[in-house]
């Protein structure tokens, strides 16, 4: 121990004497560290670590197996509730949004409707007042109770306890505040902080419609819960399976092909979870190969330093020091240098993830990222610390173990010029090579993301403001609703500078329903005999020309297109080429709903993207809103007006028609941020982590040309004395760093073009194959190469070997 303290002072005399080496070998290790700490942060916040519930290592949510799907019907939870033998309770949730009035104007607010039992089954005790129960659900729109998050609580009733008992109105409905859940209490998605809980059977006044008997309507998000004690999940499964096998033979249309099996609750259930996962795994690859380009380029610059220190090392072994002594100093310098720039890195990378995890980017959607450091992050950021300081203390060892005490003091270095391969010459190959990599998957995500901003989506963005406008948050329902939607459409079309608007429930690239559909032929209408699961689209007359959709053929819908009407559909061309085998055949012809209803195809429209941008083709129809009425539709409206300007104008338009109305506006590219949020991080993320392999590749190749130039500088100068010309002697010094730049830049172009595939899967047409992508990794590691040997090449050619000559 008295030994190590030696060591330790001695390292920190060593450090002291450089302080320029110190900090640069502290900020290189702390970049590294820091980006690996705050990737390990978001996966273990997001994919890793359990929900801030009590016992959640037994916590799991239910998924159809066949679909990928977590949403169930409520009738099939209560099956599913009372039949099981594997769960001691589940519980059912849906995200949903309401307009709250507590004596002001209403406000569109986001939170939770849940069983009965949410907080009784999942363990949770109420901060103030009470929860809710099971035993107070008496059928529908029976239970008006609110319960409110304790961050709404705080920053909208300012801790005040006299809220409970106070009536606040939901959609024009009352509904009493009765508790506020605990601090640390989020909900159970990971994404999504609820502002309140109301339960699932005011469903009619939350949502405005009661789907609580309607099988077929799988309306409820997640539905989740503990394991009994001593149940395994494959043995949960075989038990919920048995029920799926009752539910399909007693329902056959509306569960067929039913199974289950368990998942882990995290990121939005496990629904994103494997492109995620996949994503971070591959952003904590990335960071792995940073940490590891800094190693490289520490364990140059140690080596570098080692050799200038060659004749002390020598004059210590001559007088009877160890080697094993010299080498524990050695190692105490690198491991002290790996802890400053761990502490410095993870202090870094900490206030960076306390503001992630406050980051609200989508309006008023109360987004909650539980990414900050907890005691994992800390021991994972020590273990790199004293990993990285081993691996780049180690390379100067070979040098120590083969100096020849004698031959050092006699010649004064131990630095050999020659052609030889060095261990510096193959760590600065692999950083430039990490480097390419990271630059490489870096352009590819910006290519991608910029092909996604002017891609070509099935409608046309520019120009057009979204208004929602939901009916129902204002008190509309039934009978009520299409003509209010008609005034709002008239209103809205008398608008100068108004050139289309139209209603669509629900919005392309927002959400999706998804029904299955059959042939005309088709007379077993269960769901394996579907020809396609397409997505419903319900949208007013002029819709698709206030969206930019273009109609290939056919017309569009009128007036007339009402419930007493024959029923019938435009669809898009995959629809048409799934159903009909092509789009000229589907014009006039029939499909059948789930229901037995025979629908006419009376339009074909372009395809387009409508749940992602990175999604295959998939089948689409548009029906008539006057056929299939929605109270939570979206106007769109198109101008010829700067659509922020129009704004304030629509909204007084609309007000007018009903000041209670709450009116939510957006312009569709500001809508669209939610599309292009996982691209824009990627992008984002993957530029830092370029810029940082950037930085370590120039302060490498810097390094290791400086250092060759400052030991070769007799040689150059007798080149000079000789009569070399400036491109030879440029050659002379900097042509080893510059064949190790060309290596390096090829071996990492092509290890980030097979990196990049998976890019794929988060940014709309991000490819490597990309001739921009190629060009754009090629010049920017030039201009590296560049930058990092200005230099060294001034100064090799400012030899003057007369001055070198008489030095010596």
């Amino acid at each position: 121990m008295i030994r190590w303290f030696q060591d330790l002072r001695y390292a920190i005399r060593q450090l002291r004497k450089s302080p320029g080496f110190t900090i640069a070998a502290v900020l290189t290790l702390a970049m590294a560290i820091g980006a690996n700490a705050v990737v390990f942060s978001v996966m273990n916040g997001l994919i890793l670590r359990p929900l801030n519930v009590p016992q959640p290592e037994s916590l799991y949510s239910l998924q159809r197996t066949n679909q990928k799907d977590y949403n169930q019907s409520y009738p099939d939870y209560l099956d599913l509730r009372e039949r099981n033998h594997s769960f001691e309770d589940l519980v059912a949730y849906s995200v949903t949004q309401v307009a709250l009035d507590m004596g002001e104007s209403p406000t569109p607010t986001w939170g939770l409707e849940t069983s009965g039992n949410y907080f009784d089954a999942l363990r949770i005790q109420a901060y103030l007042g009470r929860f809710f129960h099971a035993s107070e659900e008496n059928g529908p729109n029976s239970a008006p109770y609110m319960v409110l998050s304790y961050g709404y609580w705080h920053s909208h009733f300012h801790d005040d306890r006299g809220v409970l008992g106070r009536v606040v109105r939901v959609n024009k409905h009352p509904f009493t505040i009765i508790g506020v859940t605990p601090p640390r209490f989020r909900g159970t998605l990971v994404f999504l902080s609820p502002n309140f809980f109301v339960p699932i059977v005011d469903c009619q006044q939350v949502e405005g419609t009661n789907y609580l008997k309607d099988r077929g309507n799988r309306s409820v998000m997640q539905v989740m819960g503990h394991l009994r004690a001593g149940v395994t999940p494959a043995q949960a499964a075989a038990d919920l399976n048995s029920i799926a096998a009752y539910l399909e033979k007693t329902y056959p249309k509306d569960d067929g092909q039913m199974s289950f099996s368990l998942a882990r609750p995290n990121i939005f259930g496990d629904q994103f979870a494997g492109p995620f996962a996949a994503f971070l795994g591959g952003l904590m690859l990335l960071a792995g190969l940073i940490l590891l380009a800094a190693c490289a380029n520490l364990g140059s610059l140690f080596a570098a330093r080692a050799a200038d220190r060659s004749r002390e090392v020598a004059l210590r072994l001559a007088l009877g020091s160890s080697r094993k002594r010299i080498m524990s100093a050695l190692f105490s310098e690198a491991v002290l240098v790996s802890l400053i720039g761990g502490a410095v890195g993870l202090w870094a990378g900490s206030a960076l993830l306390r503001w992630l995890s406050e980051w609200q980017p989508f309006g008023n959607f109360p987004m909650h990222s539980p990414v900050n450091p907890d005691a994992t992050v800390y021991a994972v950021a020590l273990l790199l610390s004293l990993v990285s300081g081993f691996l780049f203390g180690s390379v100067p060892v070979t040098q120590v173990l083969r100096s020849n005490p004698y031959e050092v003091v006699k010649a004064g270095s131990t630095v050999r010029v020659g052609r030889r391969i060095t261990a510096r010459d193959v760590l600065l190959a692999v950083q430039i090579a990490i480097c390419a990599v990271l630059v490489t998957s870096s352009m590819v995500a910006l290519r991608g993301l910029s092909r996604s901003l002017h891609a070509h989506f099935g409608f046309e963005p520019q120009n057009a403001l979204l208004v929602n406008a939901d009916l129902h948050m204002a008190g509309y329902s039934g009978d009520q609703v299409p003509p209010m939607q008609k005034r709002m459409l008239d209103a809205v079309a008398g608008i100068p500078g108004v050139e289309s608007v139209g209603l669509s429930a629900p919005l392309l690239l927002n959400d999706t329903e998804s029904s299955a559909v059959f042939s005309d032929q088709t007379i077993d209408l269960r769901p394996a005999s579907a020809a396609a699961n397409v997505y419903e689209y319900h949208v007013s007359p002029d819709y698709l020309r206030a969206e930019g959709t273009t109609l290939l053929a056919g017309r569009d819908f009128t007036w007339h297109d009402h419930k007493n009407a024959p029923r019938v559909a435009i669809v898009n061309r995959e629809f048409a080429r799934k159903i009909f085998g092509s789009a000229e055949k589907a014009i006039g012809g029939y499909f059948k709903m789930s229901d037995g209803t025979r629908v006419q195809v009376v339009g074909i429209t372009e395809d387009g993207k409508y749940s992602s941008l990175t999604e295959d083709p998939h089948g689409a129809m548009f029906l008539p809103l006057l056929q299939s009425p929605s109270s939570s539709a979206f106007l769109v409206v198109r101008s010829s007006r700067d659509p922020r300007i129009l704004g304030p104008v629509t909204r007084n338009t609309l007000h007018r028609l009903d000041a209670a109305l709450p009116v939510d506006m957006e312009t569709r590219y500001d809508e669209m941020v939610t599309v292009l949020f996982p691209a824009q991080m990627a992008t984002i993320t993957l530029g830092v982590m370029g810029g940082i392999g950037a930085l370590l590749a120039i302060t490498g190749i810097f390094g290791m040309t400086a250092y060759s130039v400052s030991q070769r500088m007799r040689e150059l100068g007798i080149r000079v004395a000789l009569g070399a010309q400036r491109k030879e002697v440029l050659q002379a010094a900097l042509g080893r760093a510059f064949k190790l730049l060309a290596y390096g830049s090829a071996a990492g172009l092509l290890l980030g073009i097979l990196a990049s595939r998976v890019l794929a899967f988060v940014v709309y047409q991000a490819t490597p194959r990309d001739p921009m992508v190629l060009a754009g990794v090629v010049l920017a590691m030039t201009l590296l190469g560049l930058l990092a040997t200005w230099i060294p090449a001034r100064r090799a050619l400012s030899v003057d070997p007369i001055i070198l000559l008489r030095e010596e």
